[in-house]
């Protein structure tokens, strides 16, 4: 048996997050018919923050939020946790596909990091909250060249990003792949399973009425709102907010604007100082490297390490089974190149092991808008940036459903629906091809003649 097999053999599969977060008041599913001002359809980070705005600007309203499970249990609970002071998925993004309003959304995505922290502290949420910085990793001369020129964009925008090489990259984490990193200091990390737990105790202790194991089966336009078809019960409403995400969308107009990515990590058993010392790795920042396929690496509070990424895996049918969250070969493939990145704990055992799904839109960033008259708001499409861009997404929510013209609602980034996936079975060979582009790239430095193409007609394919 490999090393990596015998590190895998004993890891449960379920989100090491699950376990820290303690247990949680019951919220029984819904079993009557209810009327309310805002309903909310899905109880992770967008639904929940949507909830607590909502509670701010309408202190008296009869706000009610229904999840198919429990809430958080899907993409908000599975991911890494790395908080990003972004909402358009990197300066590079923003300046690629809308050069003319770069700027405003850099900004934007600055101050949603500090309101994002603000709130944590107005609120009292206790989330391991870690403003510590990140550090993305180069392994090949093109990629250096690469962080070289994300450098240089960051200081044209005023965002600090330090290059690092040599001695100084060593001193941040000692890996026999990575002779170059770029250093960014405002940049946080989060426990997601504690953030979730904390979002829905605020969100009760305010009078939101939440009930899970609710799956809402339709959406029917009536004359004084909106209805919801629930299992146990009507809800009549007079303005929704939809926040399903990565789950299949309740409106025919965007089934083919996200499809849903399955990506994957392992967890380590605790670590202590030597083992650290030893790849270099002293302070509490994330870290991330530079392939089209990348990890992304970081500590918990408890000093494991949380190594994820690599794969993004697509379904045919863009199928969600269940058992694809914890039955996969990535979990061997992140296992050895972890070995690989990071030689002296290549026989730490592995006490964790999951899936998730990401909605990935074609453009690599979330998208909102309005359906039903109005009455009926939507986000989704993160691409597994959403820990911070989806409380941006809620208060831009409620801002479309209150008919109110502001910063946020006035963005191209949101205004435009992203480019639709096509059908089965281009959809399928379309993603492969741009997925055998991306690897070659990796491995060559050129970019693909397909993905050139996709690149002209602002499409792309990220996690």
């Amino acid at each position: 048996m490999t090393t990596a097999l015998k590190s895998l053999a004993t890891a449960t599969r379920t989100p090491y997050w699950k376990e820290t977060a303690g247990p949680q008041p019951e919220c029984p599913p819904l079993q009557t018919d209810l009327r309310c001002d805002l309903a909310i359809v899905g109880g992770g980070f967008t639904g929940l923050w949507t909830a607590l705005e909502a509670r701010r600007r309408l202190p008296d309203a009869r706000i009610v939020l229904v999840d198919a499970g429990l809430c958080g249990n899907a993409a908000s609970g599975r991911n890494g946790g790395f908080c990003a002071p972004s909402i358009s998925h990197g300066i590079g993004n923003a300046m690629q596909r809308w050069p003319n309003e770069a700027e405003t959304l850099i900004r934007l995505g600055r101050a949603n990091l500090d309101d994002f922290e603000a709130d944590l502290v107005e609120y009292g949420m206790e989330v391991e909250f870690e403003r510590a910085g990140k550090l993305t990793v180069a392994a090949t001369p093109w990629q250096i060249e690469g962080l070289q020129a994300q450098q240089a964009l960051s200081q044209r925008f005023g965002v600090e990003a330090r290059f690092l090489e040599g001695d100084a990259l060593r001193e941040r984490l000692a890996s026999p792949l990575y002779p170059a990193g770029l250093f960014e200091p405002n940049y946080a990390l989060l426990n997601p399973g504690k953030m979730v737990a904390e979002l829905r105790r605020v969100a009760l202790a305010r009078g939101v009425e939440i009930h899970e194991a609710t799956p809402v089966s339709g959406v029917a336009k009536q004359a004084d709102g909106v209805t919801l078809l629930t299992p146990g019960g009507r809800i009549a409403a007079a303005r929704v907010v939809l926040a399903t995400n990565a789950a299949p969308p309740l409106l025919r107009r965007l089934r083919s604007a996200a499809i849903p990515i399955f990506d994957y990590a392992i967890v380590t058993r605790p670590l202590d100082a030597d083992e650290l010392a030893a790849i270099g790795w002293a302070g509490r920042y994330g870290i991330a490297d530079s392939g089209n396929r990348f990890h992304y690496v970081r500590k918990t509070a408890d000093n494991r390490i949380l190594w994820g990424g690599f794969d993004a895996v697509y379904h045919f049918g863009s199928r969600r089974d269940a058992a694809f969250l914890t039955e996969s070969d990535s979990f061997e493939r992140l296992a050895r190149n972890f070995a690989r990145a990071l030689p002296p704990l290549a026989d730490v055992p592995l006490t964790h092991a999951w899936g998730g799904i990401i909605d990935t839109s074609a453009r690599t960033t979330f998208f909102a808008g309005t359906a039903q008259g109005g009455r009926v708001a939507y986000a989704m499409g993160f691409t597994g940036q959403g820990v911070s861009a989806s409380r941006f997404a809620a208060l831009t929510m409620l801002d479309l459903l209150e008919g109110r013209e502001t910063e946020r609602t006035a963005l191209r980034m949101l205004r435009r629906p992203p480019f639709p996936f096509p059908p089965e079975p281009l959809r399928w060979l379309g993603i492969r091809m741009a997925q055998h582009g991306l690897a070659r790239e990796d491995e060559t430095g050129r970019r693909s003649a397909f993905n050139k193409v996709l690149d002209a007609f602002g499409v792309g394919f990220d996690s």
